[in-house]
């Protein structure tokens, strides 16, 4: 019973408290504590309104216009060549319809890049909202 005395060597009692019983009691009350508590979900249920097929498409048919710049610089508009000029009166004509048509700026990978920044620059000053790249295939190549 050596291992059980409570006593020090020199004679003085033990001071100190076992606290593994306490911990394995705290351990098991925070299981029956975890098991017994109900699963919250952090749902939140919202009618969200149903999607209308009829919806999606578009009421009117936005015209398009093909806007190509060649290798040699040459701006063309729906196929027929055009100046600067030209291309300034479509572009302001293009700003002011409803809706604006929308503009499918095919640059050819040849095409000099201060060629495009002009007309991309002419279109944004006068008030062309649709643009875009169109044929950019091409360039993966």
């Amino acid at each position: 019973m050596a291992g059980m005395s409570t006593k020090q060597a020199e004679g003085d009692p033990m001071m100190e408290i076992n606290m593994t019983p306490l911990i394995d009691v705290m351990l098991v009350l925070l299981t029956l504590l975890i098991i017994t508590l109900p699963i919250q979900t952090h749902a939140v249920k919202l009618d969200m309104p149903r999607p209308n097929p009829s919806a999606n498409k578009p009421l009117i048919d936005i015209p398009k216009v093909k806007l190509t710049i060649d290798f040699d610089g040459t701006i063309l508009w729906n196929g027929s060549p055009v100046d600067r000029a030209t291309l300034n009166g479509y572009f302001l004509d293009a700003s002011t319809q409803d809706p604006q048509p929308e503009i499918h700026l095919e640059p050819n990978k040849l095409a000099k890049y201060d060629v495009v920044a002009k007309v991309l620059a002419d279109a944004q000053r006068l008030g062309v909202k649709k643009i875009g790249f169109t044929g950019l295939d091409q360039y993966m190549q």
